[in-house]
């Protein structure tokens, strides 16, 4: 029998541009104090941890971990590309729900370096290449830009053939991140930006600009899951639970649907949003506060209709009617999101969590969105793997 999984803590530190952060053991270490001091758990009635992150050597979550204690409990490495913090949190909710644990903590890190992703390694076959492969058949290659704006920059130019939105619809996005971005201490880009600066920052692949872009970030996030037993028997915050969970990999209409927008994800988020749905009861009309993976604003626009916030085909109505923000339907990436509070690849995923308890608890300061009581999650790692998480408010 499946048991209730609440999140007793979370911790997120301020995250920064690269060159200009600790080194990954001191910001995972910060981040898992936060979030224990958070819970009010000692470390060492953590059974289990899951740790996160993309560009490290393995067993980088122990050097990690090992700051806040040696207590000889399990530590795993996890690696899931840009879903790589949502997949920590889900095996830690799992080992909990499953009542293999009783206390778990989620833990991501990255310390990245300037400049567009890439592999690691030239001698071996790349995980990213099947999907390279069907980008260059559909949309041809350009040497000189990112592959990842290709990926994300093509689904929205099929998105604009299908549908026939402006390109400017995608640039508003951005200036709503960085509207939200501003009430948050903890983003990177701080500053509002207008429409007409969105637009003019350079081209980096059509319809993509610099600003509807994510940067490289540094950063970490935690999160201590419990049972309610524990929670009880330790008088532990217990208004927030994870109501129900999905996680999802690629299908084959990734490879043979022809639409860049399967490529990047879109079946598999649209996926784990209708299992998560039909496992808690309740639909995305009830959802109050969404955390997105907006890694480009192409991503956030598709992902509005793969959660089903907004009928298929409608995501512009849905923006230029502001249903997207505080005051509209639903309000996405109150955190600014990772186009402007920044993309440490491995800590994403519980940042986004973070935030969304913050939320839930009423303590998101100039951020809040009154009344939450479900906060829904989206993660996604090209390569690939989703994850959708709901949130419950007590």
């Amino acid at each position: 029998m499946k048991r209730k999984v609440f999140v007793a803590g979370v911790g997120m530190i301020p995250f920064s541009k690269p060159g200009k952060s600790d080194p990954y053991t001191v910001m995972g270490e910060r981040a898992a104090r936060l979030a224990l001091d958070d819970a009010g758990v000692p470390y060492s009635e953590v059974q289990q941890a899951y740790v996160s992150y993309v560009y490290g050597d393995s067993t980088a979550g122990q050097a990690a971990i090992y700051r806040v204690g040696l207590s000889g409990v399990p530590v795993f490495n996890l690696n899931n590309n840009c879903s790589s913090g949502s997949s920590a949190l889900f095996l830690a909710r799992q080992a909990v729900e499953s009542g293999m644990v009783e206390c778990a903590i989620a833990l991501g890190f990255e310390q990245m370096v300037p400049g567009a992703l890439k592999g690691a390694y030239e001698d071996r076959p790349s995980p990213m290449a099947r999907f390279a492969d069907t980008m260059t058949t559909l949309q041809g290659y350009e040497p000189t830009a990112p592959r990842a704006a290709q990926l994300f920059g093509g689904a929205g130019r099929d998105y604009i053939k299908q549908h026939g939105i402006r390109p400017d619809t995608f640039a508003r996005i951005s200036v709503k991140a960085r509207q939200h971005a501003a009430r948050n201490p903890m983003a990177v880009f701080r500053d509002t930006v207008t429409l007409d600066e969105v637009m003019a920052s350079p081209k980096v692949f059509d319809p993509l600009t610099r600003l509807q872009c994510c940067p490289p970030t540094c950063g970490a996030a935690a999160a201590i899951l419990c049972s309610e037993d524990f929670a009880r028997r330790h008088g532990l915050d217990m208004r927030v639970s994870i109501a129900a969970q999905a996680m999802t990999t690629d299908m084959p209409s990734t490879f043979d649907a022809g639409d860049m927008r399967q490529v990047v994800g879109y079946d598999m988020t649209k996926a784990a949003a209708q299992q998560v749905y039909e496992a808690a009861g309740i639909g995305p009309e009830d959802i109050d506060v969404v955390e997105l993976h907006d890694c480009f604003t192409a991503n956030e626009l598709i992902t509005y209709e793969g959660l089903g916030l907004t009928p298929e085909g409608t995501a512009e109505k849905f923006i230029l009617e502001g249903d997207n923000t505080y005051g509209g339907r639903v309000v996405t990436n109150p955190s600014g999101g990772l186009l402007s509070k920044g993309h440490p690849l491995g800590a994403t995923g519980l940042a986004q969590c973070a935030e969304l308890t913050w939320q839930l608890r009423g303590q998101a300061d100039q951020r809040q969105v009154e009344g939450a009581r479900f906060g829904l999650q989206h993660n996604l790692g090209l390569g690939g793997a989703c994850v959708v998480t709901l949130y419950q408010a007590a």
